[in-house]
């Protein structure tokens, strides 16, 4: 047995003891799970409205985010309006086909989020989707 002192007529041990590999394991899961949390990507927190009939959409060449008090974000990183619309310039420029996903937070402003709306047809963009929460649908 391996718990046993002594020199004389002991046969080497031969198993393999998992427990001190099972425990490393668990702390590298533990660690894992705790610093998961910390590399998830920031993004501004958008109260999107819910609707029923909403479908999915293709990938979107511009993400366009209005915050409840007025903030623009362009694929999650703020922007100011001019830089949004000089952003949108060049991505038209880039490709011909750009579809520009809005998100309006459920408190923005209607006008905030029909203004960007306005702004992206301006600029020749006339494929353009509103993002949403789907509401869950109930089975009769």
């Amino acid at each position: 047995m391996a718990g046993k002192l002594g020199g004389q007529g002991e046969e080497p041990v031969t198993d393999i003891n998992i427990v001190p590999l099972v425990d490393i394991i668990l702390v590298v899961l533990i660690i894992f799970m705790v610093t998961a949390t910390y590399i998830v990507k920031p993004a501004i927190k958008v109260n999107l409205p819910d609707a029923a009939t909403g479908e999915p959409t293709e990938n979107s060449s511009l993400g366009i985010t209005v915050g409840a008090n007025g903030d623009l974000a362009l694929n999650g990183d703020a922007i100011t309006e001019p830089a949004l619309r000089e952003a949108v310039r060049a991505a038209k420029a880039a490709n011909k086909d750009v579809v520009c996903l809005i998100a309006g937070d459920k408190d923005a402003r209607h006008g905030d989020v029909t203004h960007i709306m306005d702004m992206v047809k301006q600029e020749g963009v006339v494929k353009f989707a509103i993002n949403i929460d789907p509401l869950p649908t109930a089975t009769p």
